[in-house]
């Protein structure tokens, strides 16, 4: 390991409190710097970009290749994402705040599954982060086929319309094929020169940092938005955190009913737990003025979700013991 090891040691050992401190000083900035917002908002792809690299990086090509052939995994993330996620959001629904605006954020957060630090904070809870980055295509592919359907049957053929497939094409070849690409190209490099393999430990030391890039990037970006709709976003919070306690449960019973081991296991809750709103904002960000209090919303998850984490990191292990006689072998 290089010299820096130690701060990196620290670092990663303090990682949530270091994404927590991020959500502060995000909104710190989005306060006394409110004009700082819009230029913000076109880093967040950017660096969410790199975010994902050096989270593919992690992971060797083949390792993510034969993690595809896991099909009982694959099925559980799909059940879990794509059947009970949006039950349960049926059951809130009625009990949503009135706006369109409001409910039409929480609709766009809340049925787009992670595909970024949801690896992050399930590595960091044992869960296997192979099999998360391996199904990342997967779910991003299919939030894109089904979130309008979704919407359609959500809130009537007016609102369906607004999700256009343009900005997760978008989505899918910045955030995905091309860190992907780029990952494999740099583990090709160190495989056959050793400054490759000084520069792929050096990228992957910078996971911690980048992710709390990001966090700040988003948060900073949109605080600026509230305005006067602070009680209205304030509404969806306790929606938000019933959701992580339901969703705790329910993926625990999806890796049973699969029969999957326990870090496959604490993978899927963490997969039906975490949302997709680094991904789905700019498609708020995209809406009409009249429901410019989408975006809030959506960003408003991300501060409940990476406050969630913290428990989750700790209680998920605990749900999902590795000598649970009860979980299955892949």
């Amino acid at each position: 390991m290089p010299q820096s090891s130690g701060p990196i040691d620290v670092m990663e050992r303090h990682q949530v409190a270091v994404y927590i401190g991020a959500l502060a000083a995000g909104g710190l900035v989005g306060r006394v710097a409110p004009g700082a917002g819009p230029g913000l908002e076109h880093a967040i792809n950017p660096v969410l970009a790199v975010l994902l690299y050096v989270t593919f990086l992690q992971v060797p090509a083949a390792e993510l290749l034969r993690s595809l052939r896991a099909g009982r995994f694959l099925a559980a993330a799909l059940v879990v994402n794509f059947v009970v996620v949006p039950l349960l959001v049926a059951a809130m629904f009625p009990f949503l705040p009135a706006g369109q605006a409001v409910r039409l954020g929480v609709l766009l957060v809340l049925l787009a599954p992670c595909v970024d630090y949801v690896i992050v904070f399930s590595g960091l809870a044992g869960g296997s982060s192979r099999r998360l980055l391996a199904a990342t295509p997967l779910l991003l592919l299919a939030q894109m086929i089904l979130l309008p359907v979704f919407l359609l049957l959500f809130m009537g053929s007016g609102l369906a319309d607004v999700v256009e497939p343009g900005p997760f094409l978008d989505a899918f070849l910045i955030l995905i094929v091309i860190p992907l690409a780029l990952a494999w190209l740099t583990q090709a490099w160190a495989a056959r020169r050793a400054a490759g393999r000084k520069a792929a430990d050096a990228m992957g030391a910078t996971m911690v940092p980048l992710m709390a890039a990001t966090l700040l990037t988003v948060v900073a970006s949109q605080v600026p938005k509230l305005g006067d709709s602070l009680a209205d976003v304030g509404r969806v919070v306790p929606f938000y955190v019933l959701f992580l306690l339901v969703m705790a449960f329910m993926g625990r019973a999806v890796a049973r009913l699969f029969r999957l081991d326990a870090p496959d296991g604490r993978a899927v809750v963490f997969t039906g737990a975490t949302r997709n709103s680094l991904v789905v904002l700019p498609l708020a960000l995209a809406l009409p003025d009249s429901l410019a209090v989408a975006a809030v919303v959506v960003v408003t998850q991300t501060l409940v979700e990476v406050i969630g984490m913290v428990v989750y990191v700790r209680a998920v292990p605990r749900l999902l013991p590795a000598h649970d006689a009860r979980a299955g072998q892949e």
